[in-house]
């Protein structure tokens, strides 16, 4: 559910006109709802009820400060993967024991900065990492808690591109070698071990594949506490996913996931720490572009809209399916037709959809790019000098800018030219 719904034939963002908002700020623009992102953290929160947890927010998916700030205040920790998600999680007042510290490659200036500003852990994916980070903790007089990721060789059945916890992936050490890394941790005087972290990838549809690496985790919990150690938090990672369309089966629900880590985990006894960026952000944003022209071609109209792949990157880069709807409610019945929605990017990739049924629109209508809340303006771009679209937060019948869109002086200014130009 999100509170991005039609109200009196116009699309309202909660008690807000979308309508009223493009005329404020222009188009394109990304769009949040303060009340559908609370709600999507709530549902994590109310789902592990009952059991010591935190619910760290992914913060890759949507990392502006003001939606970090609102689900700070909420209670939810964060969980980042570079130096500038943990300093930006710190600038919105989220306190260091909260902040969670993921990635493949984490640099000695990142583990400085974030020991010196204060950590809950550092999900460690490899010995290179372990050696660098205790070296670092040690240089600073300080303990790093850790815990280490395992790679549980489990098919998430999820795009490709998306997709962590299998061999050839990159991500964490072979669970098979888990023992051994932990021996090695437990060696280290700069290293406190905390737990075990575990994330198989992004926008899962079925709890099979969680199911099976949460009880693999559940076993290495036994054996690595048998050797000594003391495993007291479990990492699960992120990953459910959302319904991009409307006539999809829905994935399972933040309870039903909460329901089998109790039942796989519970007897452990062990802090559970979850990292949901997409389900929380995904449908809580929209992107709201404008019809610039409609030109006919062999055998197909296109749609050429004013938003592009620099905007939006998701359709070009995953093939993925994001639902467009007319801001302007259609009367009941109006017939539709098929469009190829694209953007003004100099690329044929810049296409949004194809053949998409859509009611008629025209050179000015106003649509909405539904879902478009995570991994939107977080992977966007100036690419061919377009300036990054403003973002919007709605509370009720209150909007506010949270990102402005940049002046062409503005971008232009930021390079410098050489001394011998």
């Amino acid at each position: 559910m999100d509170h991005f719904l039609y109200k009196d034939g116009a699309l309202h963002a909660e008690d807000v006109p979308v309508s009223e908002i493009a005329a404020a700020v222009g188009t394109p623009f990304y769009l949040y709802s303060t009340a559908t992102l609370l709600r999507h953290y709530a549902l994590f929160d109310e789902a592990l009820e009952g059991t010591d947890h935190l619910v760290c927010y992914a913060m890759k998916a949507a990392g502006n400060q003001a939606i970090l700030k609102t689900l700070a205040q909420a209670g939810a920790g964060m969980d980042v993967v570079s130096v500038g998600e943990y300093l930006r999680a710190r600038a919105a007042g989220v306190p260091g024991d909260k902040i969670v510290f993921s990635g493949v490659g984490k640099t000695t200036e990142e583990m400085r900065t974030a020991l010196e500003g204060g950590i809950r852990q550092f999900n460690v994916e490899s010995e290179p990492e372990l050696e660098a980070l205790n070296a670092v903790a040690l240089s600073l007089g300080k303990v790093a808690p850790i815990t280490i990721r395992v790679n549980p060789d489990v098919d998430a059945r999820t795009h490709a591109k998306i997709a962590t916890g299998k061999s050839e992936n990159k991500f964490g050490i072979p669970i098979a070698r888990a023992r051994e890394v932990y021996a090695l941790a437990g060696r280290m005087q700069g290293i406190e071990i905390v737990g075990i972290d575990v994330h198989i990838g992004s926008q899962l549809t079925d709890l099979a594949p969680f199911e099976q690496a949460y009880r693999l985790v559940a076993e290495l919990t036994e054996t690595l506490r048998a050797d000594g150690h003391d495993i007291r938090r479990l990492d699960l990672g992120g990953g459910l996913g959302i319904p991009y369309t409307r006539s999809n089966q829905a994935p399972p629900l933040p309870l039903e996931y909460g329901a089998m880590i109790k039942r796989t985990l519970g007897h452990l006894g062990c802090e559970i720490e979850i990292e949901p960026g997409r389900l929380i952000a995904g449908n809580a944003g929209i992107m709201v572009s404008r019809v610039i022209y409609l030109k006919s071609g062999e055998g197909r109209d296109f749609l050429i809209v004013d938003g592009a792949m620099n905007d939006l990157i998701r359709p070009a880069m995953y093939d993925a399916h994001h639902d467009i709807v007319p801001v302007l409610e259609p009367e009941a019945g109006v017939e539709q037709r098929p469009y190829d929605i694209v953007g003004p990017v100099c690329e044929s990739g810049d296409t949004f959809a194809r053949q998409r049924d859509l009611p008629p629109l025209a050179a000015g209508d106003l649509i909405a790019f539904r879902s478009a809340g995570a991994y939107g303006a977080v992977m966007a771009s100036e690419y061919n000098a377009r300036p990054l679209i403003p973002e919007v937060l709605v509370k009720g019948d209150q909007f506010a800018v949270i990102r402005p869109r940049p002046t062409f002086d503005e971008m232009i200014n930021r390079d410098t030219i050489p001394g011998w130009l």
